[in-house]
């Protein structure tokens, strides 16, 4: 139990979406009672929370934790409309590195969240532009997906990466294994503990008490030793990758051991696959060919169909449930007979498209869809122009919900930004502003539904026995009515409790 001896009340808070008051009585990390003056006489504080609203903590149920925490203090590219501008700002970057001192010529500077499938044709990465404007100082960029990296001869030599002669990107699985390596450069971990704690702050701050981390590295160990150092503002499930399985089971872990340490905030999660690529990086395997792309391409598999499913086998005998990524239409097919044969239970990852008769099969398989709103926010012009003729239908949030799906929303930060707030604005009004028309108006998702979604217990509202997560705001999300009024709603958090204790 966590954070055992803690006792409070919080008094007169209202519950969203309507004029009802309540009380809650924390004890020991638990919500001991919930209702109209249930407040006890025998606590160690008391809050009054007049005029304040009360919901349950908020998840976000994807998240790579440390790359989104690096985004705190590296080169973010997010806003380049070309490769000239990006390139531009690497200069400015490494021009102002250069001025402060802070300029090691033997360490990787790395770049995050370039959008090259937004720029034109003629304004896409090349070798000879990173090459011109880094010289020998290795640099490494990553894409707002994640699924390539752009890098410059130096760093390619570095990392012992094959990077394309003309484009100078880094592709799928073998960028994905030269990310960590950034991580034991010298002095890094330093640098990555006081980020981390700088984002679970600025989590808290946005009313999140609880992460799904699929970080690409080591998981379960990491953990333990961040919580040991008192890296403990959220509740964390550690996603297992695949390859690490094997070493995973023989150490007696499965899906929702506790980590040690932990004081009951950490446990094992799912097993996290990756089935097929991005999108942006015309990679996700759809079985109708990309739009505007010659010669013709498909995407790719990260594994064989067989291999899809010995891995969720092997996940499911061992007490793991899965998490497996799926973005086009033919590998969410794939993914989806694979769980049918395995009797795998879990989530679809993403799920950005779905054939329609695929449709109904998550609900019938028992799994959950973890969808990331905002991803339909930023990949609408993408989709027009690379899924133009798409197989199935992308984003399928409404009709997921209505075949009776269980929805989990994410970010999958630091692809989009680790904010819930965000993520339900972009489910419930399908825009980012009032001046654009919603994308795929009929699949938007009712407020209570998409609030459910991003909560760890699955619903709005509070019950005795849930775990003292909870979060007061000083405005009602149900009188939201733009999406700039939801997504400014991380501005009116007044405070986040974990498992009883205060942590913004």
């Amino acid at each position: 139990m966590a954070f055992m001896g803690t006792s409070l009340n919080i008094l007169n808070a209202l519950v969203p979406g309507g004029d009802e008051r309540v009380d809650l009585v924390v004890r020991d990390g638990k919500i001991t009672a919930v209702g109209p003056a249930v407040a006890r006489p025998d606590t160690d504080e008391t809050i009054d929370a007049t005029g304040l609203w009360v919901i349950p903590g908020l998840v976000d149920c994807h998240t790579h934790f440390t790359q989104w925490s690096k985004t705190l203090g590296r080169l973010d590219l997010i806003d380049a409309k070309s490769a000239t501008e990006a390139m531009a700002m690497l200069r400015a970057h490494l021009d102002a590195r250069r001025a402060a001192g802070t300029l090691d010529p033997d360490a990787f500077v790395v770049g995050m969240r370039f959008r090259h499938s937004l720029w034109a044709d003629d304004e896409q990465p090349t070798l000879a532009a990173i090459d011109a404007a880094a010289g020998e100082q290795p640099v490494a960029l990553s894409s707002a997906d994640m699924h390539c990296g752009w890098v410059n001869s130096a760093a390619a030599r570095r990392l012992g990466v094959h990077a394309d002669a003309k484009t100078g990107l880094v592709g799928e699985l073998e960028w994905f294994d030269a990310y960590t390596k950034f991580d034991k450069a010298p002095g890094a971990a330093e640098e990555t503990d006081r980020l981390l704690r700088e984002a679970e702050k600025d989590a808290a701050s946005k009313g999140v008490t609880a992460i799904r981390d699929y970080e690409m590295a080591e998981n379960i160990d990491t953990w333990i030793a961040r919580f040991a150092a008192g890296i403990d503002g959220l509740r964390v499930k550690a996603g297992v990758y695949p390859e690490r399985m094997e070493a995973a089971i023989a150490a007696g872990w499965h899906t929702g051991k506790p980590l040690p340490g932990s004081r009951g905030l950490g446990e094992v999660g799912a097993m996290k696959l990756i089935s097929d690529g991005s999108l942006n990086t015309r990679s996700a395997y759809c079985s109708k060919p990309y739009s505007g792309i010659t010669p013709a391409t498909y995407g790719t598999l990260s594994y064989t169909p067989s291999q899809i499913a010995r891995y969720m086998r092997l996940a499911t005998e061992h007490g793991f449930r899965i998490a497996c990524h799926a973005i086009g239409d033919e590998a969410n097919a794939v993914v989806l007979d694979a769980a049918e044969l395995t009797h795998a239970r879990g989530s679809i990852e993403h799920a950005q498209m779905l054939r329609r008769e695929d449709i109904p099969r998550l609900a019938a398989l028992g799994l959950e869809a973890s969808v990331q709103p905002q991803h339909a926010m930023d990949d609408r012009d993408v989709i027009d122009r690379f899924w133009a003729n798409p197989a199935g239908v992308p984003y399928a949030f409404r009709s997921l919900h209505a075949a009776g799906t269980r929805l989990r929303l994410g970010s999958d930060a630091p692809v989009a930004p680790l904010d819930p707030w965000m993520a339900i604005s972009a489910a419930v009004f399908a825009t980012e502003s009032s001046a654009r028309e919603p994308f795929q108006p009929e699949q938007r998702l009712p407020l209570r539904v998409a609030l459910a979604a991003s909560t760890e217990v699955g619903r709005g509202y509070l019950r005795s026995g849930d775990d003292a997560d909870f979060v007061l705001l000083d405005a009602d999300p149900y009188a939201m009515e733009t999406p700039e009024a939801m997504r400014a709603m991380r501005n009116h958090v007044a405070m986040t409790f974990l498992a009883g204790r205060r942590t913004y």
